[in-house]
C-alpha cells in the first residue's frame, strides 16, 4: 500500500513540475521569438492530456503562427478551435479562461479571435478569491502585464 501511494505522489510531483514548467514557459512566451519557440517546445514534450496542459497546447498551435512563415491561418484555427472546445467542456477552469484570455489579448485584431475578452475577464475577476495561493499568484502576474484589464481590475486581485 505504501509502495501505491509512493508512486502515485511521485506521479503527482512530477506532473505539477512540468506544469509549472509549462506555466513560466507561457509567462515568458510573448517576450520574444525564442521564448515563443522555448514554449512550444515545452508544450509539445508534455504527455498530459488533462484540461489545462491541452489548453496550453493550443495556445502554442496559436503562437506557433506568430514565428512561422506558412499555415499561419490553419494553425490560429486550429488552435482556437481547441482552446474553444476545451473551454466549453471546462467552463469553471479559471486558468484556461486566462489562457484564452492572455491569446487574445495578444493575438492581431485583424484576425478576429477576440470574442472572448470580456467574458474572460469577468470570469477571472469573479472567481479569483475562490483560487488557491499558487493560482491567485499565477493570475497576478498576468494582471500586471495585462492590455485588458484597468488599473483598479489589477488592485482588487489581492
Amino acid at each position: 500500500m505504501k509502495l501505491i501511494l509512493s508512486f502515485i505522489t511521485a506521479f503527482i510531483f512530477f506532473f505539477q513540475n512540468d506544469l509549472e514548467s509549462l506555466r513560466n514557459s507561457y509567462a515568458k512566451a510573448n517576450q520574444s521569438n525564442e521564448n515563443t519557440q522555448a514554449f512550444i517546445s515545452n508544450a509539445e514534450k508534455q504527455s498530459g492530456s488533462d484540461a489545462v496542459t491541452t489548453g496550453y497546447k493550443a495556445a502554442a498551435k496559436i503562437m506557433e503562427a506568430k514565428i512561422v512563415k506558412q499555415n499561419r491561418k490553419a494553425l490560429v484555427k486550429s488552435g482556437a478551435t481547441d482552446l474553444e472546445s476545451i473551454i466549453k467542456s471546462n467552463p469553471n477552469n479559471i486558468e484556461l479562461h486566462l489562457i484564452r484570455l492572455s491569446v487574445q489579448e495578444n493575438i492581431p485584431k485583424i484576425v478576429g479571435y477576440r470574442g472572448g475578452l470580456k467574458d474572460d475577464k469577468a470570469f477571472i475577476l469573479s472567481n479569483y478569491g475562490k483560487q488557491n495561493t499558487a493560482m491567485k499568484s499565477y493570475i497576478k502576474k498576468f494582471a500586471v502585464q495585462s492590455k485588458t484589464m484597468s488599473d483598479t481590475e489589477k488592485a482588487s486581485l489581492k
